[in-house]
C-alpha cells in the first residue's frame, strides 16, 4: 500500500513539473474582430511561459489563426505565415521563450484589431509579470477605423534576451531529481523493513 501511494506521489510531482497554463484567447469573446486595444489588454493581464498553451476559438468560415514574423505583424501581412491554423478550435503549445505574433489572415481583420502579440517567459522563471509593448499600426491600414485618442500607440522595444539553455537544463535536472530521490528513499525503507521482518522470523523459528 505504501509503495503504490509513493508511486502516485511520484506521478503527481512529475505532472506538476511539466504542466502548463491554458489561456483561452479573448476569454469568453474568443478570437474575433474586436476593438483595437482588446487583445493588447487581454495579453497584458496574463503571464505566458514555455509549456503554456493558447486556445483560439472562432468561426472558421470567417477567421483563421496565422502566426507571422514581427515585421509581418506590424504590416498585417498574412501572405508569408510561419504557421496557419483553420480548424476553428486550435490549441498552440508555447515551446520557446520570446515574442510570438498571431493575426487573422482574412482581409482587413488584422487592421481592425484581430491581432495578438505575447511575450513568452522561460518555464523556470515562475509567474513574473511581463507587459507586452503595444505594436505600431501600419500606414497601409488607412481603410480601418482610427484608434481612439485615449489609446496611444508606442514603438516596439527590443525583445528581452532569454535565459541560457544551460541554466534551463540545470533547473529541469534538479526538478526531475527530487521525485527520483523520494523513490530511492522509499525503496530503501521497504527493503530495510523486509530484512528486519526476515531476521525476526528467523530468530523466532530458532527458539
Amino acid at each position: 500500500m505504501v509503495f503504490f501511494t509513493s508511486l502516485i506521489i511520484l506521478v503527481v510531482l512529475c505532472g506538476v513539473s511539466i504542466g502548463g497554463t491554458v489561456h483561452k484567447v479573448g476569454d469568453s469573446d474568443g478570437w474575433t474582430i474586436m476593438s483595437v486595444n482588446n487583445y493588447d489588454e487581454w495579453s497584458s493581464s496574463k503571464t505566458f511561459q514555455v509549456e503554456d498553451s493558447l486556445v483560439f476559438k472562432y468561426n472558421k468560415d470567417f477567421h483563421d489563426v496565422t502566426e507571422v514574423t514581427h515585421n509581418d505583424f506590424k504590416l498585417c501581412e498574412p501572405s508569408k505565415p510561419l504557421t496557419r491554423y483553420e480548424t476553428g478550435s486550435d490549441t498552440i503549445i508555447l515551446t520557446k521563450p520570446g515574442l510570438q505574433h498571431f493575426i487573422c489572415g482574412f482581409p482587413g481583420h488584422c487592421d481592425m484589431g484581430q491581432k495578438l502579440q505575447i511575450h513568452v517567459l522561460p518555464a523556470s522563471l515562475g509567474p513574473v509579470a511581463a507587459p507586452v509593448p503595444r505594436p505600431v499600426r501600419s500606414p497601409s491600414s488607412f481603410s480601418s477605423p482610427s484608434p481612439s485618442p485615449l489609446a496611444p500607440q508606442y514603438q516596439m522595444g527590443p525583445s528581452p534576451a532569454p535565459l541560457s539553455a544551460a541554466s534551463n537544463s540545470n533547473v529541469w535536472i534538479g526538478l526531475c531529481f527530487i521525485p527520483l530521490l523520494l523513490l530511492f528513499i522509499l525503496v530503501c525503507y521497504i527493503y530495510t523493513r523486509f530484512v528486519l521482518l526476515f531476521f525476526t522470523f528467523l530468530v523466532q523459528s530458532l527458539y
